[in-house]
């Protein structure tokens, strides 16, 4: 597929700079805390993104866009973390739909232009729905019971999915789904993406999302019934060489760094609460503050080692790739455990060394650590990259 036609709008490349960057983490953290309280949808810090260019960074060159890498993308989404987990989740998932879209195009060029006049005027969220109640995280094998049914004039999409990031926000759901069609073999059916407008009727939420972390994120359930789309709107997902169907999330790849690079954002956040938390705080019977003792000095370090450690994973990682070096590939699941782990290290350590005040709902902190452990959710999940990476490394 080509371009989307010469009515498509013209995205402008962003400000990139760290401190244009820094201006928009200000701006969507303001706002944070009281989304975090309220499970609402982060709308003031999505339209700050959408200002400055975030949202739409990674549309192609070929429709119109900046075309952003990688390695950009990260960039922006660790500044969108820094202020605002939920923020972050919600463009992230845009933003990696844009970046296929460019490097891999399925969604029907109409439909692409659709999204991109909406993102024009405003936030226009996309999200892959892909988990089930009863199957849970598709990496894991299986295939889901929500299906699209063939009929004269196009798809029926059936289901109920869980954890559909941005709930009624959506300006289109990706769905995953096994197609239902005359002269299919049952045994072997085609799996793949139903691309379908939030506002189709048939779409109804079942408000499921009361969770640890990114609160705001709107997480919630989606039920499908008797959902009709066009013939175009289903996108197989191609078998193996070999046959068989797996699933894509199941390991990591290149594009799969947008999500790590988010919560980074948030370990960031969090050495910067403990830090002004240190520096504000002067004990009485120490009469001057916290941040020139010593042993608050270290924990800062250790916050930093493992900011640094993760930032220097997650971009040498993306240099990498970028240079063509496929030798990285294999170790790419593993690399973004490793980043989860020094996330949660860096907000952990600022939480345990400041008692009850990093426990507190007063405090940013509490909140960057719920938002952190969810870094864990995202697959390939960590038990699973450990046993593929050791069944590499001995050749069973």
């Amino acid at each position: 597929m080509s371009g989307v036609g010469t009515e498509a709008p013209v995205f402008l490349a962003p400000d990139l700079s760290d401190a244009a960057l820094a201006a928009v983490t200000a701006e969507v953290a303001v706002t944070a805390a009281e989304y975090d309280r309220t499970a609402e949808l982060p709308w003031a810090g999505l339209h700050a993104a959408h200002r400055a260019g975030l949202l739409t960074a990674a549309v192609g060159r070929q429709y119109g866009g900046p075309g952003a890498g990688p390695r950009d993308v990260a960039r922006i989404l660790t500044a969108l973390g820094e202020g605002d987990a939920s923020v972050g989740l919600l463009a992230a998932n845009l933003l990696l739909t844009h970046a296929a879209q460019a490097a891999h195009p399925t969604w029907p060029a109409a439909t692409y232009r659709d999204l991109l006049r909406r993102s024009h005027d405003g936030p226009a969220l996309v999200n892959a729905i892909r988990a089930e109640p009863e199957l849970g995280a598709p990496a894991r094998g299986g295939l889901p019971r929500t299906t699209a049914t063939r009929t004269a004039g196009g798809w029926v999409l059936n289901g109920h999915k869980a954890y559909a990031t941005g709930g009624a926000g959506l300006a289109y759901h990706v769905v995953w789904a096994v197609a239902e069609e005359p002269g299919a073999d049952p045994a072997h059916p085609r799996v793949g993406h139903v691309i379908v407008p939030g506002d189709r009727p048939g779409i109804s939420w079942v408000d499921t999302w009361d969770h640890l972390g990114l609160r705001a994120s709107n997480t919630h359930d989606v039920v499908y019934r008797d959902v009709e789309v066009p013939a175009d709107a289903f996108a197989e997902i191609p078998r193996g060489p070999d046959g068989v169907y797996r699933d894509p999330a199941a390991a990591a790849g290149p594009g799969s760094f947008g999500h790590p690079a988010l919560y980074l954002g948030v370990a960031r956040a969090a050495r910067s609460a403990f830090a002004a938390f240190a520096r504000e705080r002067v004990p009485s019977a120490l009469g001057r503050p916290i941040a020139r003792t010593e042993r608050i000095q270290a924990v800062a370090g250790e916050i930093d080692l493992q900011v640094v450690q993760a930032e220097t994973l997650l971009h040498g990682a993306l240099l990498r790739i970028e240079a063509g070096d496929t030798t990285i590939l294999p170790q790419l699941s593993a690399i973004k455990v490793a980043i989860g782990r020094s996330v949660i290290a860096a907000t952990q350590a600022a939480v345990a060394a400041l008692g009850n005040p990093g426990l507190s709902r007063h405090h940013p902190l509490e909140r960057h650590l719920r938002d952190a452990l969810c870094v864990r959710v995202h697959p390939p999940q960590e038990d699973a990259v450990l046993l593929a990476s050791g069944r590499r490394i001995l050749g069973t």
